[in-house]
């Protein structure tokens, strides 16, 4: 994500971004928020009299609008969000209009801005910055490969050894698949991390940089019991991804839930559930809280949590938003949507 304005005073004021890739679409679904008023060039039938004379006429105008912000959805397979509301400035002032943001488009954003919200566009600022990782998991027969995202990881592809003729042994086949598919879901990345269990992982390293020298000489090699997002998830865990990346959100989020569970589990240092997680606060106990990025939204919109999340902030803890995209995120989910992890037992 570019920032290309900030002009705040205070809480209050605009930040223009330009998203350049898929993840800056679903950080912007977690920043603007109901009641915002976002600025944009978008295309608008011009509505003259003539034009409903012969509706067929009707051309579409390159115009910079500014809307109040009704509701928006985040499309992530077509890349795009679209965000709807009544204009406020430009043509047709009153009327409803769906900006189509998508990667390139300059949106400005004028709002009461929140602490998350302003950190997560920093955060977004300088993961344009950090190496992307592609992964890709392989064992004899079959392989899978993920794009870390920041809000998880997505399943690029999965293939299986075919038994069907191929150039050379069933097994160059199969690796000269996945080689295939890896340089074009790797295109623009800088890291790739080849795992798995047992020693195919060395095997294929060895004939992509026969193949590949390129895409090899990128790549580093984790173990990991299994494949598949079992395997990714190893993967995060046991920091292959942090170290390319240094401090990525997702890895964190996989070792901060597996600590969060750990804890429950021996009903040690942790509350979860809204009520539990207030309680924790009100004796100043909590060092991390961890919420739901869904779970934020709804609670927001009822006016009931930034009191929390600001009181957490005034007694020196951290607070860190999970996506639901990724399976920390839905396991928060199913806690409540708000964990913490306590500096004391309650």
């Amino acid at each position: 994500m570019r920032v290309t304005k900030r002009s705040l005073k205070g809480r209050e004021g605009e930040i223009a971004v330009t998203p350049e890739a898929l993840d800056d679409l679903w950080h912007l679904k977690y920043i603007i928020e109901k009641g915002d008023l976002i600025f944009a060039h978008t295309k608008r039938k011009a509505d003259t009299a003539s034009d409903r004379i012969r509706p067929e006429k009707l051309e579409k105008k390159n115009v910079r609008l500014g809307i109040r912000v009704e509701d928006l959805e985040f499309h992530r397979f077509s890349n795009r969000l679209r965000i709807h509301g009544v204009i406020e400035h430009g043509m047709d002032t009153g009327s409803y209009h769906t900006l189509n943001v998508e990667d390139g488009t300059n949106v400005a954003i004028i709002k009461t801005w929140k602490r998350d919200q302003v950190e997560r566009i920093d955060e977004a600022e300088a993961s344009s910055r950090r190496p992307k990782v592609v992964i890709v998991a392989v064992e004899e027969g079959d392989a899978d490969i993920g794009l870390v995202r920041h809000y998880g990881i997505e399943l690029y592809s999965h293939i299986t050894q075919s038994s069907g003729k191929g150039e050379g042994t069933l097994r160059e086949v199969f690796f000269s698949e996945i080689s295939g598919q890896l340089a074009h879901a790797a295109s623009g990345s800088e890291a790739i991390v080849v795992a798995g269990p047992g020693f195919t992982k060395e095997d294929f390293l060895s004939f992509l940089s026969s193949k590949e020298p390129e895409l090899a000489s990128r790549a580093i090699v984790e173990d990991t019991a299994s494949i598949g997002m079992s395997g990714f998830q190893e993967v995060l865990r046991r920091g292959a991804v942090d170290r390319i990346m240094e401090e990525s959100r997702i890895a964190r989020e996989s070792v901060l839930m597996d600590e969060l569970l750990r804890e429950i589990s021996t009903d040690g240092k942790a509350a979860y559930g809204l009520d539990e997680v207030r309680s924790a606060q009100d004796l100043g106990s909590i060092e991390t809280l961890l919420v739901a990025d869904e779970f934020l939204r709804t609670e927001r919109e009822k006016g009931n949590i930034d009191d929390l999340l600001q009181a957490v902030e005034h007694s020196r803890g951290n607070i860190v938003i999970f996506s639901t995209i990724f399976e920390p995120g839905h396991k928060l989910l199913s806690l409540g949507g708000i964990a913490a992890l306590l500096r004391f037992r309650i």
